[in-house]
């Protein structure tokens, strides 16, 4: 494998309006001659205090890719602007003169710590000018100098010194400025391990494995060759193939086989490349593979941000549920139904990172006994971050072997407000909002959807998932998520209008044996219904009496009764997760779910406002009659009027 670097040139992000690099550093350090140098190959008599933006010639640097440099002021009234160049560059040259020690301390006491200060998180070149004035009598080698700087320091990219007086490795300062902008380190390569980063190596494993066709753990001849041209554009020779895999079969043995180049061999050969310098070629690969400088498909690889109204949802196609029931069993290694966390990992090794490691997808799906992941729970983990980004979704399909367009993976459903007037939704995948006081039991209630034992079912204050399949009458499955909403975070979710636009169906749970968790339980459920009234996004409602293994306070079943009554909803669903005794409830959830016509509770308000408006149209309806009539007489008159005439 071998070139890339005007390929990787053009597909690298900052090549896109060319590099754009910034010369920093203290007055009189040398940085007006620098910038004057690299352009004009001469160093100049006079220069001025500060240059106009100056481009280099494109054919400078093998990438052809323009720079322009930027120089700066140092000067307390150009601070700001020195700021906001910073913060517009792709990367900063900071220089120090060689023959003043104080300039170098002061990129460790100034120049970099301002540099985090702006959050300017580019390749930074450490450079040395006026290397020709400086005192030899005790030299200490660059790597002496810079060794402390750079350990502090892990933005420094290089260190390089320089003398434009007598252009000593002038125009190396800005070819690596461009080549970290171009072909960074950073992403790939841990200096301080020389290793390759786990990014880089989940990156090149997919890579590995798409160009693995036949599947058998190593690239033959041919599929090298392949590899080659797609990448390079360029055929390898059969006797470069043999000169490839003899490299690496003197340093790592098991990189060869009698099939080909092993995963193994081609992380040893790009981590070789790296350590020789020649990030190009590594890079030249990533980016002819849709990767970007994070390490992470591009925008382009990806479908635009998925436009829908508030109250549609994005779920998985059959045909995206098919491939995952299919890459299922293949990581399912011991063949025992569920995914253990290491054939989990596994599956997810060629993505950047396991996307269910942190909320909220972290144990939001039940587990087996062993901690693994069953059908259900897998393709429910998949369900919800669907839901809640579907792009990731996409994303993560992609990096698991997904070859199918992406817009076939997903489908965003009907509008809610047209799922109420049809009466049915047609929804496989059906949100709750979980409502409730503290310590009513929403916590426990989440926890056994999941199956958990109640030994292990700890409250929590904090918004949280928890996501199933739910078994329907007829054989059919439809997925379920819970939302639990903290009760002092419902103020600020209805604080805006369309927030329960997301919400199919919500709960509202209280502790039946406490008379204030029932009557906080139902000022939520007002609240909540009064901001559906009010914004025209009316959900399901049900309310569930947790700890039913508990005495009820003594008016409890009257004061249910009643609000059922007044509100026109369901009595509550008594449920005790102590008992194991859930009463149907996630059937009866997601039953309501799929009506979303029924069970939605009026206030007073509610009905008070929709009698106003029955009056308003009776009375529209009582002047159209009128109206009406008054046309009809005026009419019989001038008929009457017009035969009187006639006949006299």
């Amino acid at each position: 494998m071998a070139g890339g670097g005007a390929a990787a040139a053009r597909a690298a992000p900052g090549a896109r309006g060319g590099v754009r690099i910034i010369v920093a550093g203290d007055r009189g350090t040398g940085k007006s001659s620098l910038i004057v140098t690299a352009a004009a190959d001469t160093f100049p008599i006079n220069v001025p205090p500060l240059l106009p933006p100056t481009r280099l010639p494109d054919d400078l640097y093998p990438d052809r890719v323009p720079v322009t440099i930027i120089d700066t002021s140092s000067s307390m009234e150009n601070r700001g602007r020195l700021a906001e160049e910073l913060k517009r560059a792709d990367a900063v040259v900071l220089t120090y003169a060689c023959d003043q020690p104080a300039t170098l301390d002061r990129l460790s006491t100034f120049w970099l710590p301002e540099l985090r200060r702006l959050e300017v998180k580019v390749p930074v070149i450490v450079v040395g000018c006026k290397l020709d004035l400086r005192d030899d009598e005790h030299p200490l080698s660059l790597e002496q100098v810079m060794s402390p700087i750079m350990q502090q320091f892990r933005e420094i990219e290089t260190c390089i010194e320089c003398s434009a007086f007598k252009q000593i490795q002038v125009p190396e300062v800005f070819y690596y400025a461009q080549k970290a902008v171009l072909h960074p380190t950073a992403p790939l390569f841990d200096q301080e391990a020389q290793t390759l980063k786990p990014r880089c190596v989940r990156a090149l494993k997919r890579i590995f494995i798409l160009c693995d066709h036949d599947r058998d753990g190593a690239l033959s001849d041919a599929e090298l060759n392949d590899f080659q041209v797609k990448c390079f554009n360029a055929p390898l020779q059969p006797s470069e193939i043999v000169g490839v895999k003899r490299v690496v079969q003197e340093k790592l043995p098991e990189g060869v086989n009698d099939r080909g180049l092993t995963l193994t061999g081609f992380l040893f050969l790009h981590a070789l490349f790296i350590e020789k310098g020649r990030l190009e070629t590594t890079w030249t690969v990533l980016r002819k593979f849709g990767y970007n400088n994070d390490i992470r498909l591009s925008d382009d690889q990806l479908p635009p941000p998925i436009k829908r109204a508030p109250d549609q949802s994005v779920e998985l196609t059959s045909e995206a549920l098919d491939f995952l029931r299919g890459i299922f069993l293949l990581f399912d290694i011991d063949g025992d139904g569920a995914l253990n966390p290491a054939e989990l990992e596994d599956l997810f090794s060629t993505a950047p990172e396991s996307p269910w490691d942190g909320a909220p997808y972290k144990d939001a799906a039940e587990k087996t006994a062993l901690g693994g992941l069953a059908l259900d729970g897998f393709l429910s983990e998949w369900a919800l971050m669907t839901l809640l980004d579907p792009v990731r979704s996409i994303e993560n399909l992609i990096y698991c072997g997904y070859a199918g367009d992406p817009s076939s993976a997903i489908r965003i459903t009907r509008r809610r407000r047209l799922d109420r007037k049809k009466q049915r939704s047609e929804r496989n995948v059906f949100q709750c909002f979980v409502f409730g006081p503290k310590k009513a039991g929403k916590s426990a209630l989440l926890n056994s959807f999941i199956g958990r034992p109640f030994a292990d079912m700890a409250s929590t204050s904090e918004e949280r998932y928890a996501v199933n399949a739910v078994d329907l009458p007829g054989g059919t499955k439809k997925t379920l998520i819970l939302r639990e909403i903290p009760e002092d975070g419902v103020p600020k979710l209805l604080y805006t209008k369309d927030s329960l636009a997301a919400c199919d169906i919500a709960v509202f749970v209280h502790d039946r044996s406490d008379e204030s968790s029932w009557k906080r339980a139902t000022d939520l459920l007002v609240k909540v219904a009064s901001h559906g009234e009010a914004n025209g996004s009316e959900v399901p409602c049900h309310i569930v009496a947790a700890k039913d293994d508990l005495d009820p306070f003594p008016t409890e079943i009257q004061d249910s009764t009643r609000v059922s009554q007044d509100m026109g909803i369901e009595a509550p669903i008594p449920v005790s997760n102590r008992l194991r005794d859930f009463n149907d409830v996630f059937l009866r959830i997601v039953s309501a779910a799929e009506h979303p016509h029924l069970s939605i509770p009026e206030t007073e308000a509610g009905k008070s406002r929709k009698q106003y408006h029955r009056l308003v149209n009776r009375s529209l309806m009582f002047v159209s009659v009128g109206a009406a009539v008054a046309i009809v007489g005026l009419a019989a008159y001038r008929v009457y009027a017009a035969r009187k005439n006639a006949s006299s």
